[in-house]
């Protein structure tokens, strides 16, 4: 306080007034001084926002600056005193550190310097009060004796408000009597006072006068008055006006202040021109900047108030709006095109155009605006784009001449008493305004009216498309880092970053850009440096790698989208297509594999490069995670392109040091390290995305690393890493994806993916959360699965398709251990199988905490898992699922003396009953009928019958409708003429299939499970005795030594690649209808290599008539729906008069499954079923 300065004094001042202005409701209500003194004492009690007034937080800090070293040391004192028990209990401390604290030497001088200060301020204040009072009531008693007698004249501010400002309540004869006074033609003292009146009075009562229409004339007049003081008390009230009253009433005086306005520019006296500059000191200039800005505060503003009026009203703004930005000067003048209409004015304070953004954002004003465009100002839109195409060449031939465009760009001076501008500079505004402007039409489908544009400069219009492709071309012309108005701003307003703006909100909105932005051309114009630097052709180009990126930057979000996607992949219009002209796709990842081998010169040894090329590989991502883009992409090998760019990176990486342990990992590693890791990551995130499609998979597989890219999924995974915003699938549909082959599969478990899933279901189920402080019971879940557990639930039913159910549980046993501890956690999926699914002890029923929960979140993922066939058949040939819970319900039943009893029903016997009748039955809702899992209300809560024991109970068999006759068509008898047919001519494949789709098409429920099965064995057998029909390559499998070696070891390893394809049936029906599944390929493969009579099987027997096959192998037979059909098709081949017959041991019939035989089983089991020749 020794140095208390004037600056102090006023700071304090209004941090005393802020409070007082605050509690002055409450002194005021005090009966007393001594009332108001106590309320003031228990303020902090009282007043929940005590704590954030200015002058309570300077006080604070104020002591805490003077006596906080005192109250910290005697702290200390007291805390060493209370460790040897001098000092007992927390209140005794406080009482004697605040004790010693105000006996303290700092504590008197800080009270003392305090008071002092205070004292100063509030006299201060009070001085300032009667200043105040006295010049309001001199105020007063002026405007009484001005008006003469009947004004009512009230304060609206306090007196110590900064304002001080009083409003003045008229009649209306005073109102008259003050437009009179306004006439331009009474002396100028008058009209200065009554101005001076008129800014006192309120803005609402003087709208709604009689006399408004005259005044508004008046003032409309005087805004023209040389005289500056004028001009500002009439925008003074025109700004009260704006802040204070409705839009049914500012309306009047933003079209008038437009009017005048567009007067001034169309008089004699304005004749400012372009080439001139503009020098903002000028007191002219000052003067119209500050009337202009008046109205693009009320263009912002009236919007959201707007739609509460009359749209007449709201059409009278922009109207009067239009017609004064569309002032021009007359064509025929010598400097028209010179002219410095106001449209620049308001580019130069409104850049960006927010003021039209504001005003189309709104459908209900968006087509006032639009219509008046069209009908009356359509000059407006065709000045901006005259102006866009005036940029652009001014662009394109700075960048030829190789030098920078800053005399079109924006280099303003910064001297704040000589503010000026010239005339390129303002060009460039322009400029950017109508980029905006135009930018904000495109978006909007009701703006496509506007176009084309015809222009006086072009024999042609100026179409949405030719607009684009300037656009486009505005990208990599204009300058790559023009300076701007606003220092502080300098990153928004250059042309570059506008365009990519317009074009990414054009990519966002995807009807608008399907309709525009989709065409050869405008694709044509992006991609133009790229096709240029892949012809080694010389490119004029200011900032190449901030231009690439930018172009990679729309392409990618372009291929986001299915209708963008087709015009990258086959062009605009794919049935006009030429052959000599590539597509966009074919340039893009030509262009993307030379950047990986680093074959563009220009580019070599940019900073940059990495950045360009993760761009681009970006662009390649979003096609080849479609099928449609793989197909296009297959043949440039892309995927070993970035697979060796990998490779080369990982070396590198390799040498990159371990961050040290306590260190920072950023600060710890340079520069050059952290861009390493980083190109080495985008490499494997965009070879992991060629696994989004089935093909791709194979790809990935191909390169080797699939195990790193896995790796590299699960790191992102465990840091929660969100999606692009253009990919419509992230890493956790990639690990469906994996899942579905056995690389895949083993890939995610040897990352450890598996053992986390499952140990996070673990601990979601049976352990929760340690850590967090349990203050209130954990609610007791009423779903069957928890809400906690449903993410964990839906990624294991993903994951568990059936090749990685093979590969992660063939030959894999049940633990079964006689014990379980308690923190035992499951790892892997034969764990979860062990501790949830099947609970055949009472070790396991006992380490569980949630027992029922647990089990029913077990059996809700078995009753899941068993709809995939195959993987039934493989649970049920290894675990004996089935008996395992017909074992339970076994167990679930009543104690009575005679023996046992009912069932017991429970929410576990009830999901046991369900999987049994699911996993027993098979076939659709019209053969068999499941039970409910939900207890129904009243005396029978549970009707359906449970058991223990197969054969199941009748009432789940569907009773199979009658079919009613019908009469064969003609279709149908023609087809069935082929199949009987003994003799087969050429082309007897494509005749069936032809006439098995015309009988599709038009009577789908003429064909039975019997003809369908008879079409398919008679197609499969034809097909290896013509060759006309072979629809695949059949391959070598004529005997070679490595070959039967091969298969005298295994005779199934010609079949095992078949447990991982669809069922055959379905790719048989397939090939009917004309497509070319590989594993029809495989099968007719093997069919061929069993027709082979040169083979030696082991245990075979071989005449000159019939081969008798002998499969014994001791091994448990994957048995599956393929493997029956391939066995069926395999017998009774019959080939140069010698047949095959297949025969199985009686050992591998006892392994097949009951669900093979059960009556309800398909018809495709039957038929495999019947043709085998068993022993």
């Amino acid at each position: 306080m020794s140095h208390f300065t004037s600056e102090d004094e006023a700071l304090l001042q209004s941090m005393l007034r802020q409070l007082l202005q605050s509690v002055k409701e409450k002194i005021a209500g005090a009966p007393s001084a001594e009332c108001a003194e106590e309320i003031l004492l228990h303020l902090e009690e009282t007043d929940e926002n005590f704590h954030n007034y200015e002058f309570v937080k300077y006080l604070r800090q104020y002591i805490n600056n003077n006596v906080g070293p005192v109250i910290e040391e005697e702290t200390e004192k007291c805390t060493a005193a209370q460790n040897q028990g001098e000092v007992s209990g927390y209140d005794t401390l406080v009482q004697h550190v605040a004790k010693r604290t105000r006996e303290s030497k700092e504590y008197r001088e800080m009270m003392h310097a305090l008071k002092n200060v205070m004292m100063v301020v509030v006299e201060s204040l009070i001085n300032k009060f009667e200043e105040d009072r006295m010049h309001n009531k001199e105020l007063d008693s002026k405007t009484k004796k001005e008006q003469q007698s009947g004004c009512y004249a009230d304060n609206c501010s306090d007196s110590d408000s900064s304002f001080n400002q009083s409003y003045t309540f008229m009649n209306q004869e005073q109102l008259q009597l003050l437009v009179e006074r306004l006439d331009p033609i009474q002396p100028k003292e008058v009209r200065q006072e009554a101005l001076q009146t008129l800014c006192l009075a309120s803005p609402s009562d003087v709208l709604n006068s009689e006399g408004w229409p005259n005044l508004r004339k008046h003032l409309t007049v005087s805004l023209s008055d040389p005289d500056a003081t004028f001009s500002e008390k009439i925008l003074r009230f025109y700004a009260k006006t704006f802040s204070s009253s409705p839009f049914n009433m500012t309306r009047d005086v933003y079209t008038s202040l437009a009017k005048h306005l567009e007067l001034y520019f169309l008089s004699g006296e304005y004749s400012l021109r372009i080439s001139a500059g503009l020098d903002v000191s000028n007191t002219n200039i000052y003067r119209l900047l500050k009337k202009v800005r008046l109205l693009n505060e009320y263009q912002k503003e009236a919007p959201s108030s707007w739609i509460r009026h009359p749209e007449k009203y709201m059409e009278e703004v922009v109207e009067s709006t239009l017609s004064l930005l569309s002032v021009k000067c007359e064509p025929n003048h010598p400097t028209s095109s010179d002219f410095l209409g106001p449209v620049y004015f308001l580019a130069l304070l409104d850049i960006k155009a927010v003021w039209f953004k504001k005003w189309t954002h709104a459908y209900y004003s968006r087509t006032v605006v639009l219509r008046l465009l069209e009908k009356k100002y359509k000059s407006l839109i065709n000045a901006a784009v005259q102006q866009c195409l005036d940029y652009f060449e001014f662009c394109k031939t700075s960048a030829n001449k190789n030098f920078r465009a800053s005399n079109f760009s924006w280099q303003h001076c910064s001297d704040k008493e000589n503010i000026s501008y010239t005339g390129p500079e303002l060009q460039y505004v322009y400029s950017v305004h109508s980029l905006c402007l135009l930018g904000r039409l495109l978006i909007y489908k009701e703006s496509q009216s506007l176009f084309p544009v015809q222009l006086k400069t072009r024999k042609d219009g100026v179409s949405i498309t030719d607009l684009l492709v300037l656009f486009a071309q505005l990208i990599y012309y204009s300058p790559s880092s023009p300076k701007t108005a606003l220092a502080v701003h300098t990153e928004n307003y250059s042309t570059e970053s506008l365009v990519m703006e317009i074009l990414q909100a054009l990519c966002d909105q995807t009807g608008c850009a399907a309709e525009c932005l989709y065409t050869d051309s405008v694709i044509d114009a992006l991609l133009h440096p790229v096709q240029s630097l892949l012809s080694d052709k010389k490119v004029h180009i200011n900032c190449l790698e901030t231009t690439l990126t930018d172009v990679a930057d729309i392409l990618a979000r372009i291929a986001a989208v299915e209708d963008g996607l087709s015009v990258l992949l086959y062009g605009e219009n794919e049935k006009t297509a030429k052959e000599d002209s590539p597509t966009a796709v074919h340039v893009i990842v030509q262009f993307t594999k030379r950047l990986l081998r680093d074959d563009i010169s220009l580019l070599s040894g940019s900073e940059l490069l990495p950045v360009v090329k993760g761009a681009f590989i970006f662009v390649c991502r979003q096609m080849y995670r479609t099928c449609e883009g793989l197909q296009m992409l297959i043949p440039y090998g892309l995927h070993e392109s970035i697979a060796e760019a990998w490779k080369k990176t990982s070396l590198l990486s390799e040498r990159v040091p371990t961050p040290t342990t306590g260190a920072d990992s950023t600060s710890s590693l340079s520069l050059e390290s952290k861009n390493i890791l980083l190109w080495e990551e985008t490499l494997l995130d965009a070879l992991l995305n060629f696994s989004a499609t089935p093909k791709g998979l194979l790809l990935l597989h191909s390169t080797g690393a699939m195990n790193d890219c896995v790796n590299f999924m699960v790191s992102s995974l465990s840091k929660t890493l969100q999606t692009d915003e253009y990919e419509e699938f992230g890493s956790k549909a990639i690990v469906t994806q994996m899942a579905t082959t056995p690389a895949g599969a083993v890939a995610l478990q040897s990352s450890g993916f598996i053992k986390t899933l499952v140990t996070e279901l673990w601990a979601l189920l049976e352990c929760g959360k340690d850590d967090v402080r349990i203050t209130r019971p954990k609610s007791t879940p009423v779903d069957p699965i928890d809400s906690s557990c449903q993410k964990s639930f839906l990624s294991l039913i993903n994951l568990l398709t059936y090749p990685a159910v093979l590969e992660l549980l063939s030959k894999q046993d049940i633990p079964n251990k006689p014990t379980y501890s308690l923190r035992e956690v499951p790892t892997a999926i034969i764990d979860i199988i062990d501790r949830l699914i099947i609970l055949n002890s009472d070790a396991k029923i006992h380490s569980l905490f949630s027992y029922e929960q647990s089990h029913t979140f077990g059996l809700r993922l078995l009753n899941v898992l068993c709809c995939e066939l195959n993987t039934l058949l493989l649970l049920e040939t290894q675990y004996k699922v089935s008996q395992a819970l017909l074992t339970a319900q076994e167990e679930n039943v009543t104690e009575t003396s005679e023996g046992p009893g009912d069932f017991i029903i429970d929410s576990l016997s009830v999901e046991r009953n369900h999987v049994l009748v699911r996993i027993n039955l098979i076939g659709g809702p019209q053969e068999r009928i499941l039970p409910s899992r939900v207890l129904d209300e009243g005396s029978d809560p549970y009707p359906w019958p449970m058991f223990s024991s197969l054969p199941l109970p009748k009432c789940y068999l569907a009773e199979l409708p009658r079919k009613a006759e019908f009469k064969q068509g003609k279709d149908l008898d023609k087809l069935l003429s082929l199949l009987k047919s003994p003799e087969k001519p050429t082309g007897w494949t494509e005749m069936c299939r032809k006439q098995f789709c015309k009988v599709m098409k038009a009577r789908p429920d003429n064909i039975s499970g019997t003809i369908l099965a008879e079409l398919l064995e008679k197609l499969v057998s034809h097909l290896p005795e013509s060759q006309w029909d072979w629809y695949f390559s059949t391959g070598d499998y004529k005997g070679g030594i490595a070959k039967a070696k091969l298969l005298r070891r295994n005779p199934f390893s010609a079949t095992k690649i078949l447990l991982q394809q669809r069922r055959i049936s379905e790719t048989s029906c397939d090939l009917l209808m004309g497509n070319k599944p590989s594993v029809l390929a495989q099968v007719v493969g093997c069919e061929l290599f069993l027709r082979t009579p040169l083979l030696d099987w082991p245990d075979s027997s071989c005449t000159a008539t019939h081969r008798r096959i002998h499969l014994k192998t001791e091994a448990r037979l994957p048995w599956s729906l393929e493997l029956v059909t391939l066995l069926s098709l395999c017998t009774g081949i019959e080939c140069n008069g010698v047949r095959t017959e297949l025969a199985i041991s009686h050992n591998q019939l006892t392994q097949i499954p009951p669900a093979l035989q059960d009556r309800n089983m398909p018809l495709a089991f039957t038929a495999a079923h019947r043709n085998l020749k068993m022993n």
